[in-house]
């Protein structure tokens, strides 16, 4: 086993500022959750935005190839009533992902921020740092409190 030093806890900017109690610590744990939900949900937006995009492009060439099969017929419905559509009434995928940012997630980013600078100096993940401390094996080289 490699010989470590056993430091005192987290860094600082990963320790709960004076006055912080366990509910405001668990409520800012919990907020950061739903935040990073929210970031998983909007990743998402950008895989449905760029998935239906690159259909789309396909539909160029399934169109070509309906032609080139004598399938004019079809090649024209193809290209009339999919490609190039709406997904949404008046919207394709990037006026979605753009709506999207504006109403919903970069508010929730500048709430989340708000609320941890005005109940914790700022500080982020500091249920899951206690979490860390709480369950590490001091000593162990594997189990250190910092990098």
């Amino acid at each position: 086993m490699r010989e470590t030093r056993d430091e005192s806890g987290p860094d600082d900017g990963h320790r709960r500022p004076p006055a912080v109690g366990d509910t405001t610590v668990e409520a800012l744990g919990a907020l950061t959750e739903a935040l990073e939900t929210v970031e998983r949900a909007r990743g998402r937006l950008y895989d449905f935005h760029q998935l239906t995009g690159g259909a789309d492009l396909t539909l160029d060439r399934a169109v070509e190839l309906l032609r080139t099969a004598g399938h004019m017929g079809h090649a024209d419905l193809v290209e009339r009533e999919i490609l190039g559509r709406n997904v949404l009434p008046g919207r394709w995928t990037f006026q979605v992902v753009e709506e999207y940012d504006v109403t919903y997630y970069r508010p929730f980013v500048e709430v989340e921020a708000r609320v941890r600078e005005e109940l914790a100096a700022g500080r982020q993940h500091l249920y899951e740092a206690e979490m860390k401390e709480a369950r590490r094996t001091r000593g162990h080289p594997d189990h250190t409190a910092r990098p």
